[in-house]
């Protein structure tokens, strides 16, 4: 039921795969925990597959169920369009619903390509001089334990900061013969293991650091080169007769990075770290301290404060589920913790009241162009015998 003291706010989502159906679950809760200053309306869904998508629309809280954006960004009723496809679709649907005057919130990476990442930045900035604005979902911004780290970092808490890792480690591909998906085809996904999951390391970094990545130097590598043909693949390599597929992007991404500052930051991205099911694993040294925190306890906050007594000095364990810490007043007392899920609520709260106060939501498109740029200067890398890399990064 909306809440008809406040103004509707029509929501459109294009996808309803994965990230559909967290997108979904934050448009469904995020009013119900935070004081929002208008009313997200589950309006309509948008995909292909009318069978799946009848389902999704049923299960997801969606009122109606489309199966052309095209027909969905000139509606009167829909005030965002929440866009949750492959990354081969962003470009065209992000910059036609700016245009349309529509407000955007497009999953990352932004695009497969710099050139595509250019043009929505172009289309974004075009639409913000008409108060129409657009976000990227780098999502792990918003997870309580993230944010208190940045506000650590900038307080200076651990001093200057010196070195950075950041490792994100899956292994939902170790199987040779898992079935191959669209995340594994360049045309549609841009890239496999760098883009997927590495773009998240990227902006955590820029995030927590407040610098950008100005120059990387890194290797790329496929493990497996073809799997089984999923029957509802699409843009896959290979032939429905030979019943397997070519494996187009990269299942490993190692790279050194240096960011705008001179500070040293090694990443690895993977989805091969066997036993490693969703580990997103941060560490900034500092000075005069140190942050550490791991997705997999990510209620839990490690902090190294180097004036401590000699007798003292230690990691310690900060439990991020007090009122003072980022987001988490909204939810539950003190000690229960929250899940992956919450920073997609986060997300949705963060962008409708910037856009209601007519500011810029962060990460805008120009940032997600930023962290392209830095995937692009990888790829290059890589192809170029790990030659270290300018970015053309700046700091926003």
């Amino acid at each position: 039921m909306t809440d008809q003291r406040k103004p509707a706010f029509g929501i459109a989502l294009v996808g309803y795969g994965f990230m559909g159906a967290a997108h979904s679950q934050a448009w469904r809760v995020a009013p119900r925990f935070f004081d929002l200053p208008v009313e997200p309306v589950q309006s309509v869904i948008v995909g292909r597959d009318l069978e799946k998508l009848g389902t999704a629309r049923a299960n997801f809280g969606w009122a109606e169920a489309a199966a052309d954006w095209r027909d969905v960004i000139s509606r009167e009723d829909i005030a965002l369009v929440d866009i949750c496809s492959p990354g081969s679709t962003h470009v065209e649907i992000a910059i036609a619903a700016l245009d349309a005057g529509k407000h955007v919130l497009c999953e990352k990476p932004l695009a497969n390509t710099v050139e595509e990442a250019e043009r929505m930045a172009a289309a974004a900035e075009r639409a913000a001089a008409r108060g129409v604005f657009a976000m990227v979902g780098f999502s792990y911004r918003r997870v309580p334990a993230i944010a208190f780290a940045r506000d650590l970092v900038a307080a200076g808490r651990i001093g200057t900061p010196r070195q950075v890792r950041a490792l994100y480690l899956q292994d939902w591909l170790v199987d040779d013969e898992a079935p191959t998906t669209w995340r594994l085809d360049k045309t549609v996904a841009g890239t496999g293991a760098l883009g997927d999951i590495g773009a998240h390391a990227i902006d955590a970094v820029q995030f927590v650091t407040g610098r950008t990545i100005a120059s990387v130097s890194g290797i790329l590598e496929t493990l497996v080169h073809e799997r089984p043909l999923l029957g509802e693949s699409i843009g896959l390599g290979g032939t429905p007769s030979s019943g397997r597929g070519a494996v187009t992007v990269d299942d490993v991404a190692l790279f050194n990075g240096r960011l705008s500052d001179g500070v040293l930051a090694t990443f690895e991205a993977t989805r091969f770290a066997t036993g490693r099911r969703n580990s997103f694993r941060l560490e900034f040294s500092g000075s005069h301290g140190a942050i550490a925190f791991d997705l997999e306890r990510m209620n839990e906050l490690e902090f190294y404060d180097g004036s401590d007594a000699a007798g003292e000095q230690g990691f310690r364990r900060i439990y991020i589920t007090e009122p003072e810490h980022p987001y988490t007043a909204a939810w539950w007392p003190t000690g229960h913790g929250l899940g992956w899920e919450h920073p997609f609520s986060h997300q949705v709260r963060d962008l409708l009241v910037e856009i209601d106060a007519g500011r810029q939501p962060r990460p805008s498109f120009a940032d997600g162009l930023q962290v392209q740029r830095v995937l692009a200067a990888v790829e290059a890398s890589s192809a170029n015998g790990s030659a270290w890399t300018p970015t053309g990064a700046e700091d926003g």
